[in-house]
């Protein structure tokens, strides 16, 4: 099946320790990414991006000398990514525009803008039965996650652990990546990093770096004349659960379930017909409920299932192909990032961490505390 649009260029900004402005990180994801395709601004008539300011949208065109029309400033986190794909597909199909960029950066750490707190929004209903306990926002929600998991179905930090372990050894092939060359991870090394909020240990927790990147979403009609092999979205789901954790009946079960269910669904395909898997790892549990949520295996299962080596190199499921945000870069929201590496999986251009005849690549953004979760299926052209 297919949406009648694919992605035809890819790109990421300088990562790591920049010193550049957000503007300057997003220009340099839009340009590399519309090269990478052949276009120039000139070609765009679409953006969607978060995470310049209230208007990243009509700020971004402003910046660029465009007038877009169609724009897509969503802010669900490190989700809105995929679900950007989604609806560029359907604005695509229904004639509002014929090219869109879909890009994100950020300088937090040059800028030194990450902060650890409390709840982010203290006015929100939920606020009043989280605040008073001062939990770091958001390590300390998926540190609950973790427990609740591990209690619920009776696994150990040292299975959680093996996530951080096999995404450093993807990291450990790509040059890109933020701690290539820093060498591989034990089970002792990720349990005996610093105790951040129980039980993740910083091992557990996601980098803090510039970067960003940008994909650029056009007709699969079109995208037959440009220069790249188009990589083709095929299916798309999203779901919104929860803003706090105060009312959610089950922090074992994501939404991952629902978006992928129909994400695979309008695909046409089944969890067994994936190649590759880049979902989104700000911690280590996080990526764990997203494969499980999205059907890799049965609930419960997910830590057994990823023993033995299944998602590192070599493995039966390549999970987070580039080092994920946990080895290879994490700008605050790293969703565009799982599209990038999806599509360069399955142009066959990724060197020494390349998934041999990958044909089918899933990119599964999560974002706040498990409140957004979006899931797309991209495939080589046919």
């Amino acid at each position: 099946m297919s949406t009648g649009v694919a992605i035809v260029g890819a790109a990421e900004s300088d990562l790591g320790v920049t010193d550049s402005s957000i503007m300057t990180l997003q220009t340099q994801a839009v340009t590399r990414a519309l090269a990478d395709a052949g276009l120039t601004l000139a070609d765009v008539d679409g953006i969607a991006t978060a995470g310049v300011s209230r208007f990243s949208a009509t700020q971004l065109a402003d910046y660029f000398g465009i007038v877009p029309t169609w724009t897509d400033s969503t802010f669900a986190g490190g989700s809105a990514y995929e679900m950007y794909v989604g609806r560029a597909a359907q604005a695509i199909a229904a004639g509002q525009c014929s090219t869109v960029v879909i890009s994100f950066a950020s300088n937090q750490r040059s800028a030194r803008s990450r902060k650890l707190g409390g709840v982010h929004e203290p006015w929100i209903p939920e606020a009043q039965f989280e605040e008073p306990y001062d939990m770091l926002y958001p390590l300390s929600y998926y540190a609950m996650a973790a427990q609740a998991y591990l209690h619920k179905y009776g696994g150990t930090r040292e299975q959680l652990a093996e996530v951080a372990i096999a995404a450093r050894e993807w990291a450990l092939l790509n040059p890109k990546a933020f701690r290539y060359g820093k060498g591989s991870l034990s089970v002792e090394d990720v349990l005996g990093s610093t105790m951040i909020s129980s039980p993740l240990t910083a091992a557990d927790c996601c980098l803090v770096t510039d970067g960003g990147g940008a994909v650029v979403v056009t007709s699969l009609e079109r995208a037959r004349d440009l220069k790249r092999k188009p990589v083709e979205v095929l299916g798309y789901g999203e779901r919104t659960t929860n803003t706090s954790f105060t009312a959610v009946a089950d922090l074992t079960v994501p939404g991952a379930a629902g978006s992928g269910a129909d994400a695979f669904g309008r695909a046409g395909i089944t969890a067994a017909d994936v190649d590759v898997l880049e979902v989104y790892d700000s911690f280590t549990i996080t990526a764990a409920l997203s494969v499980e949520g999205l059907g890799f295996c049965g609930p419960g299962e997910v830590l057994d299932f990823i023993a033995d080596g299944r998602i590192r190199p070599g493995g039966a499921l390549p999970l987070n192909t580039a080092g994920g945000g946990l080895s290879y870069c994490h700008p605050g929201q790293y969703g565009v990032l799982l599209l990038v590496e999806a599509v360069r999986q399955l142009r066959g251009e990724c060197g020494d961490r390349q998934v041999p005849g990958a044909e089918i690549a899933v990119a599964h953004g999560t974002g706040g505390i498990l409140s957004t979760h979006a899931t797309v299926v991209l495939g080589g052209a046919r």
